[in-house]
């Protein structure tokens, strides 16, 4: 099956002047990786325009699906259905279903603002999810869910059944010496197992471990056989435990 391959695109100022964290991103990389889905991107851009549709353009053609996240709402600030529609070259529309759902909805309460909410770029498909009151917008392969991270999330569980391919296959190594010693063994690795996704990571002051080893793939043969071959050639003594 061929690999699948994301880009994550988060809208707004709050999150590039602090006062909000992004927490989407890191949700949406570690569901994807368990689904098998590369993610190579994540951009965080302001509530500009320009911005919104340089970058949605850029992930649209480079990669196979690309979320968004943020600025759907009925604010002054809630651009990114206009920064998409730029991007693909479409226009902005009152979605009319989104629209009757919406004055259902709200009521006598029903306003402009909350209406801004219908606006869709054109040619947008809906999905709905019946334990979700609100369609999640689709355009082409971008999918635009909005910033809230406890919605966010709904919308993604929602809609990973579309993207589930081969799972990638993770092993671990933890080792009590240094990366400056485990390096050569690392390369050696690395040259036999070309294929192979290799991560160092280091943690300081763990009494545990020095470094965090993982070894990934597909083929969960090729990362078995690497995994071997990284044991044997590695210092006596030097690994403090494996995990799948």
């Amino acid at each position: 099956m061929p690999e699948i391959t994301a880009a994550a695109v988060v809208i707004g100022n709050e999150i590039l002047s602090g006062k909000v964290t992004d927490t989407n991103s890191p949700f949406l990389a570690a569901e994807l990786r368990t689904l098998g889905v590369a993610l190579k991107r994540i951009a965080v851009v302001p509530d500009e325009l320009d911005e919104i549709a340089i970058e949605v353009r850029s992930c649209h053609e480079a990669f196979d699906v690309v979320f968004t996240s943020g600025g759907v709402g009925p604010t002054h600030d809630d651009i990114t259905m206009e920064g998409i529609a730029r991007a693909l070259g479409r226009r902005v529309v009152s979605h009319p279903d989104i629209e009757s759902k919406l004055r259902v909805f709200y009521g006598d309460k029903v306003n402009r603002a909350r209406l801004k909410m219908a606006e869709v770029p054109e040619g947008a498909e809906l999905i709905t999810d019946v334990s979700l009151n609100f369609p999640t917008i689709k355009v082409e392969n971008i999918y635009i869910l909005p910033g809230i991270p406890e919605i966010f999330r709904q919308k993604f569980l929602g809609l990973k059944p579309r993207f589930l391919t081969t799972p990638y296959c993770v092993k671990v190594v933890y080792t009590g010496v240094g990366e400056g010693t485990i390096a050569e063994f690392l390369d050696d690795t690395l040259r036999e197992f070309p294929e192979l996704m290799l991560g160092s990571y280091p943690k300081i002051d763990n009494p545990e471990y020095m470094v965090k080893v993982t070894l990934e793939s597909k083929d969960a043969g090729y990362v078995e056989r690497a995994l071997q071959h990284l044991l044997r050639v590695l210092p006596a003594g030097s690994v403090v435990r494996t995990e799948e």
